[in-house]
């Protein structure tokens, strides 16, 4: 567009010398109704029909969906067309019911959790300290929800390291591209999901969406870990149950638990072994063509 500042383009390992002018930043920020801008956004929206992932992949069962989310890429677009994009490494199940650490336990619906009991797809962002965001998933299941942990940022990380600055203290250290979204809070803030996305259908939602990598097949099982969520001490029993999932040896994620890590190469060293008795037992090591 004429008379619109370009940003400075730079190589991958200078991107924290990006400057990004303070009207683009402003107008990042969410200040209309669910889908008020629907009209606007429809060019790029129509763009990206045919990549993005539609209710079917979200009606499943929690564990499943938290599964199924890694290695997937969340995309978060502007009026304009920028895109921000980041492949999800980490994500945790919440199962509703009878899971203690989950905000709707017991089947208790609150103005805040009310998401949670929304048909599968649907975006249920909350507050945490007063300041800060998550974003979670609703699956099937009663009140279930998938908590997004952890992205590896792939596209617009410079106006992600921008919109992380403007909430760190004044000198604070750059950051590397693998601290822009490894938390949840982060996620939030280095892709600006504001508050106002609770509720929306990530479906069909013309601000954010989620597209399956054509870069990436789905992760193997052993490259698949299962450990504890975090921050659920308090909750008894429900605190050490492996709700927690993420990919093996990515440097974005948040937390690493070694013990499960270990737990997951065993189990993985144990059913190849099973694999290899099963074809010694039906011959299949020696047929020949």
């Amino acid at each position: 567009m004429a008379g619109r500042k370009r940003m400075k383009k730079v190589d991958h390992e200078n991107q924290g010398d990006v400057k990004v002018c303070p009207a683009k930043l402003r107008s990042l920020h969410c200040e209309n109704a669910p889908g008020a801008e629907t009209e606007q956004l429809s060019p790029y929206f129509k763009k990206h029909q045919q990549h993005r992932l539609g209710e079917d992949f979200f009606n499943q069962p929690c564990i499943s969906l938290a599964k199924a989310f890694l290695g997937k890429v969340l995309v978060r677009q502007y009026v304009d067309g920028t895109e921000l994009r980041g492949r999800i490494v980490e994500t945790e199940a919440y199962l509703g019911g009878e899971d203690k650490a989950s905000h709707s336990a017991g089947g208790k619906r609150t103005e805040r959790n009310t998401a949670m009991f929304m048909k599968p797809g649907t975006i249920y962002v909350y507050p945490i300290y007063g300041i800060y965001l998550c974003m979670n998933v609703s699956s099937q299941g009663e009140g279930a929800a998938v908590l997004l942990r952890s992205l590896e940022p792939l596209q617009g990380q410079p106006i992600m390291r921008q919109l992380r600055a403007a909430r760190r203290r004044d000198g604070a250290k750059p950051l590397k591209d693998k601290e822009l979204c490894n938390g949840p809070s982060k996620l939030c803030q280095a892709l600006n999901i504001p508050r106002c996305f609770d509720r929306r259908d990530l479906a069909s939602d013309p601000e954010v969406w989620l597209e399956k990598d054509p870069q990436t097949s789905m992760p193997e099982t052993h490259d698949l870990v299962a450990a504890s969520r975090i921050g659920v001490e308090s909750h008894g029993e429900w605190a050490t149950k492996p709700l927690r999932f993420y990919l093996r040896g990515h440097p974005c994620v948040s937390v690493v638990n070694k013990e499960a890590e270990r737990q997951a190469l065993s189990t993985s060293k144990t059913n190849n072994l099973d694999f290899s008795e099963v074809q010694s037992d039906t011959g299949q090591h020696n047929a020949t063509t």
